[in-house]
């Protein structure tokens, strides 16, 4: 018997920002501490498979530096000088600041600030139900998902698409902007079974060659933001040599014959200009997923973070409606499963007392709204008291000047509720401690594969961290809402409204069966009964301006960004930051393989596994500004500067330099991070973050 098998094993699932959403094994060494994490085998998209930092989630749960009281503000904001408080003094301070900031400027002076930082439905979406009840400024969560999900219904018309597990049946997998092996490890499960048992090829289109890339057996490096132009190029070869598939055109497609038209001019010569890939390797490109029916594109989020990513994402899914991919078991376009679940969570977010008069902010313009521009605030009062879950804005929200600018104002109250001493808890006036995901009940869903998974409370916390859903709590009852619908309810019981409305179960069933599988059937997930529009055809000609999502902005903040300059058809449009004469090169802020956003950058072996902040840039360039490997190098735009050290790196094009990871800011030589560079403005047309798409110019120091 292997030392695994003697261990206690506990069930739950990763519950960070993440479409894996693996279904977990958990060694459970006393009531008290974990041992390793690994994949669960039974589950069939997980297959018994898990990154290495959530491998060594120990790490985090058992970290030194967790917070583990009650901290209050005792000097000037972000100078770190703290005195312990009692949960009950620490949660009253709260909410008597609240109370006189709603006293001075109305209810929607306060907002509740949340994203991802743990995707459990009960832990991270309670919050809404403070929100509602107490008429605070309302959230458009819009960071993540927004560019990537518009592009997609723009065509497809519904969030969902052929079942990931397929990868494993295809003859050719497509890995389009998303760098898998350190973002979402399970393609690569499936994408390299298909290889091993079917003889398929992998292609991986990004930006670099990434960890991805290098298990490619064709690897397309083009620059940041011209993804758009290489499919409509691919598009142009598959109908200028036959390889359309006229038929399904014709039954499935909304106008194949004005987007024929359209893609005439749209050549792999027009597209090499634009993308620095070859002729030759657009026309490789296109001949293999021409030839090859059973090809299944995978197409990620990293791709559509520029100006342009809606677009680019309907392009890149327009490919397979041109070869009628979607006919086939392993074939056909997926970007996200999110639209299969449909659970209904208004108890736990309390829908019912939301007003529809209240303003909504725009949570990725955290830092324009708490410095007053007018445009950010749509009109309401300042953001005077803000309560923070599940989120780090002081280190991973774009424009980090003016974010920082904006935490510092005296006449701002915040709380944080946060596991770890992050850059956005330095700038706090009360800091609470958390629990983690193994610590409380909640409950996952899984957008890139297609489980509801149960994350039950496996061992105790240490004495300090509570739940988000006790602090929600609790505030409402300090709040005078606490007797509203929603409020008094236990985890298990609100988890059990929201299986018991969906028709699967409870918490008690759902912790005997680990998760359910939702994937619909063949013909739902691959159109085959028709896309998600009302002529069920999918739309080349996408309705920029009426499409709905299901990250649409509510209709009180109107469209976002040059919506006139969206294209009639699939297209490359410069709606991105061009590179010019003052900002030579173009940085994109890439995910790190050891880090998830900011989580994992307080852990050793993550920390060790990273070294430090670098920027990957092609020697040539470096040579030209007399740059050393190594070496420092000041990098600025518009928004402002910051230095990291040199690493050649000649898997990039020209004029393309790569940072990748978030950083603490603290680990940056002046105290700035990387989103000092990225820009705040909501892209066209339901808005995002644009994370990817900066200008900056160099200078070797």
């Amino acid at each position: 018997m292997n030392q695994h098998a003697k261990l206690r094993i506990g069930h739950s699932a990763c519950p960070h920002d993440c479409p894996s959403t693996c279904a977990l094994e958990v060694e459970l060494l006393d009531d008290n501490r974990i041992g390793r994490v690994h994949g669960a085998k039974a589950n069939s998209y997980t297959a018994g498979v898990v990154c290495a930092k959530v491998a060594r989630y120990a790490d985090r749960v058992h970290h030194p530096d967790r917070l583990l009281k009650p901290l209050v503000r005792a000097g000037a904001k972000g100078e770190g000088t703290w005195k312990e408080a009692s949960w009950e003094a620490a949660l009253d301070l709260v909410a008597e600041k609240f109370i006189a900031a709603e006293a001075k400027y109305g209810s929607e002076t306060v907002w509740p600030y949340f994203y991802a930082g743990t995707m459990g439905l009960v832990q991270r979406d309670g919050i809404e139900r403070l929100r509602h009840a107490k008429k605070y400024s309302g959230f458009f969560g819009s960071i993540c998902t927004n560019l990537a999900w518009t592009g997609w219904m723009m065509g497809a018309g519904a969030l969902r698409g052929p079942d990931p597990r397929e990868m494993a049946k295809s003859d050719c997998v497509v890995i389009w902007g998303t760098n898998a092996v350190v973002t979402q490890v399970n393609v690569m499960t499936h994408a390299t079974r298909a290889r091993k048992e079917r003889g398929a090829r992998i292609v991986v289109i990004d930006i670099y060659d990434n960890a991805t890339m290098k298990q490619a057996d064709l690897g397309l490096v083009l620059k940041p933001g011209t993804d758009g132009a290489l499919a409509c190029a691919v598009m142009h070869v598959l109908f200028r040599d036959g390889m359309a598939d006229r038929a399904y055109l014709e039954k499935y497609t909304d106008d194949p014959r004005g987007l024929e038209e359209h893609l005439r001019a749209r050549t792999p010569e027009w597209a090499a200009a634009i993308t620095g890939l070859s002729v030759a390797e657009i026309e490789t490109f296109a001949r293999l997923v021409g030839t090859t029916k059973k090809t299944y594109f995978r197409l990620g989020y990293g791709f559509a973070r520029q100006r342009n990513g809606s677009v680019n994402m309907h392009a890149a899914a327009s490919i397979a409606a041109v070869t009628g991919a979607w006919q086939y078991e392993g074939g056909g376009a997926f970007h996200s499963n999110s639209g299969i679940f449909k659970l209904n969570q208004d108890v736990l977010e309390g829908t019912a007392m939301r007003d529809p008069n209240i303003r909504y902010l725009d949570h990725s313009r955290i830092g324009p709204v708490l410095t007053g521009a007018a445009d950010a605030l749509y009109g309401g009062p300042p953001v005077t008291a803000m309560l923070i879950q599940n989120t780090n804005p002081a280190n991973v929200a774009p424009e980090q000047r003016l974010v920082r600018k904006g935490f510092l104002r005296d006449d701002l109250f915040t709380c944080v509720h946060e596991q770890f001493m992050t850059d956005t808890a330095k700038l706090a006036d009360v800091v609470l401690p958390a629990t983690m995901f193994l610590e409380h009940d909640d409950i996952y869903k899984g957008g890139g594969n297609q489980h509801i998974t149960l994350g039950p409370k496996l061992i105790e916390p240490p004495e300090g961290p509570r739940t988000n859903h006790y602090v929600n709590e609790e505030l409402g009852k300090r709040l005078g809402v606490g007797d509203r619908p929603g409020f008094g309810l236990t985890e298990r019981e609100h988890i059990d409204i929201i299986l018991g409305k969906r028709g699967i179960g409870s918490f008690d069933s759902l912790k005997a069966e680990k998760w359910v599988d939702l994937q619909p059937d063949f013909d739902d997930a691959h159109f085959i009964n028709g896309f998600g529009h009302a002529d069920k055809k999918f739309h080349f000609r996408p309705n920029w301006t009426g499409q709905s999502a299901p990250n649409r902005p509510p209709k009180s903040m109107g469209l976002f960004g040059p919506v006139e300059r969206l294209p009639e058809f699939p297209d490359h449009v410069e709606l991105i930051e061009v590179a010019d004469e003052e900002h030579p090169f173009r940085l994109a802020t890439s995910p790190a393989r050891n880090f998830l956003n900011s989580s994992f950058a307080e852990t050793p072996v993550s920390k060790a596994k990273e070294g430090r902040p670098e920027l990957l840039i092609h020697r040539e360039d470096a040579a030209a500004l007399g740059i050393e490997d190594g070496g420092r190098v000041e990098v600025g735009n518009r928004r402002g500067d910051l230095v990291l050290h040199a690493r050649y790196f000649d898997g990039v094009k020209r004029g393309v330099v790569i940072a990748e990871g978030i950083w603490p800011n603290s680990a940056h030589e002046r105290g700035e991070g990387i989103n000092v560079l990225t820009g705040a403005d909501a892209p066209a047309p339901y808005g995002g973050a644009a994370v990817h798409d900066n200008k900056v110019w160099l200078r070797a120091l």
